[in-house]
């Protein structure tokens, strides 16, 4: 796939260097563009009213987000750095001019938000899986689980117990190896 960005003006992306922890952005903050991962690791989460962290996205090296604020006045969550690196910033006027002006841009810029709607809603059909162990398994073995238990509970909807629950019982059953504390692996 043709990288859209490339048909941006050079001064359209500037490179931002992260540490774990770092805010890029907050919910309700007004927008200035959409990012690219280069390194490291971004999540995009949004607090409940009973104060439970939902993940929403998890963005790492290659992955684009907060593509919705191109056409946002505002972002609709927080994104943290969850893993030292470094992001692309993309300037929402450069994007929306662009699009004004150069077809190619706008045809692979859209190649690529409907490559990553695909993406979305096969992450939506792991989600509503109902048994813990089996969204568990399948969250595996779609390469989900590449961080802490913590993080893989949170992407994939589940409370942190539920999830270390579902991988015990998917040792227990065999399909499943623990290798290390909090490391687990496919048998």
């Amino acid at each position: 796939m043709t990288d859209p960005f490339s048909h941006l003006p050079p001064n359209a992306c500037r490179t931002i260097d992260m540490q774990k922890g770092d805010v890029l952005f907050r919910q309700n903050q007004t927008t200035s563009g959409l990012y690219l991962v280069v390194s490291g690791c971004v999540t995009l989460q949004r607090t409940s009213l009973n104060g439970d962290t939902l993940t929403l996205h998890r963005a790492v090296s290659g992955g684009l987000f907060a593509e919705a604020s191109v056409f946002s006045a505002t972002y609709h969550c927080d994104a943290i750095c969850t893993k030292a690196g470094s992001v692309k910033k993309i300037a929402k006027a450069d994007v929306i001019s662009t699009m004004r002006s150069n077809p190619a841009f706008s045809l692979d810029f859209i190649k690529l938000l409907a490559v990553q709607v695909q993406q979305y809603r096969a992450h939506i059909e792991l989600i509503v899986i109902p048994s813990a162990k089996e969204r568990t398994l399948a969250a595996v073995q779609a390469g989900y689980f590449n961080s802490t238990v913590t993080e893989l509970a949170s992407r994939i909807n589940l409370s942190q117990e539920s999830c270390y629950r579902a991988l015990r019982a998917l040792c227990d059953e065999g399909l499943m190896v623990h290798v290390g504390r909090g490391r687990y692996a496919l048998a």
